[in-house]
């Protein structure tokens, strides 16, 4: 799938850029900006997917691959922050709107390195491991060699078995980077409430069988049980068929679909398949005739934005449990 697989063949070539105050050496510095720097809580120093990386001041011209990423950084209020951004799967959040058209399109999909170069960034925050892809010369190490300091979102590379933890800290370490940690700190308050006025919602229910239908045709390419998009389906009081797939998403066979009988269907609204087109090519195949869900036509519908690790989070579990649990989730 494109948005995972990187779209675009770069030269890697290095153009010397300013470097950023990560790299400036402290001797360098004015001693009154190193004092105002500290008072704000640098110098700060954070790993992020292996690459760690200390910040002297809070980045200034910020290049953002993939929707989720360049969300995080509009609800956090760092839209000037923004000189370039690229790669949506689909629209922004309408309250979103008026700040994204303020920031230049660099590229549809994933940028050349070049194109990246051009922007003059002193920082890259990518969303998805292909938006780092060295192959493409956008390797956070050829980055860095450029002066660039760069975050890559940690649903890619995060261990634990607890996403929405693992979403606060993403929220949480964004915000001490860029010196906002007030406001990362309330999205996450915030977060917490929406989650358990959710889960109080749900209790008594007993969970629905889920399989998660993003694309696919020989084999279905769907949620595994890594990703926050597995724990989504958890609070949103469903339990996922192929939890037991090792990784955030990943190809399961249309037998095991069947094998595992699910009541519902969660399909990824994204790219130019449509969700009638999902739907009728889930419905039109004999081979699922008998699954429970295809048999009901139960289907929800969830943009993909809404089930990787951004703000979006929070928001998308209710809309879902709405989805497959209407009756306890009505006012």
């Amino acid at each position: 799938m494109s948005r995972r697989t990187p779209a675009l063949i770069a030269a890697a070539v290095l153009l010397p850029l300013a470097l950023t105050a990560c790299s400036t050496p402290e001797g360098d510095e004015p001693t009154g900006n190193k004092a105002a720097a500290k008072s704000d809580g640098f110098p700060y120093t954070v790993t992020n997917c292996g690459v760690t990386t200390t910040y002297k001041a809070p980045p200034k011209r910020v290049v953002t691959m993939n929707q989720h990423v360049t969300e995080i950084m509009l609800e956090l209020g760092l839209t000037k922050s923004l000189v370039g951004t690229a790669y949506l799967d689909d629209k922004v959040l309408p309250k979103y709107a008026k700040d994204y058209a303020s920031v230049p399109v660099i590229a549809k999909e994933y940028p050349s390195y070049e194109q990246v170069l051009a922007a003059n960034p002193d920082f890259v925050y990518g969303g998805y491991a292909s938006a780092f892809a060295a192959g493409d010369g956008r390797g956070r190490e050829a980055l860095k060699k450029s002066g660039i300091q760069t975050r890559l979102n940690t649903e890619s590379c995060a261990k634990a078995d607890t996403p929405m933890e693992t979403l606060y800290e993403e929220i949480r370490e964004v915000g001490r980077t860029f010196g906002v940690t007030d406001r990362a700190e309330a999205w996450i308050k915030q977060a917490k409430a929406d989650n358990a006025a959710t889960a109080e919602k749900l209790k008594d229910l007993e969970a629905l069988p889920v399989f998660v239908y993003d694309s696919g045709d020989k084999t279905a390419f769907t949620a595994g049980g890594k990703g926050i998009g597995n724990e989504l389906i958890t609070r949103a009081g469903g339990t996922n068929i192929f939890a037991d797939l090792d990784k955030s998403f990943g190809d399961a066979s249309w037998e095991n679909v069947v094998a595992r009988k699910p009541e519902a269907i969660v399909i990824y609204d994204y790219g130019s398949t449509t969700v009638a087109q999902k739907k009728k090519r889930l419905l039109d195949d004999p081979a699922l005739a008998d699954v429970p869900a295809i048999k009901n036509k139960r289907f929800a519908v969830m943009p993909l934005s809404d089930a990787v690790l951004g703000v979006r989070v929070p928001a998308a579990v209710e809309k879902l449990a709405a989805q497959l649990h209407p009756a306890a989730t009505t006012s």
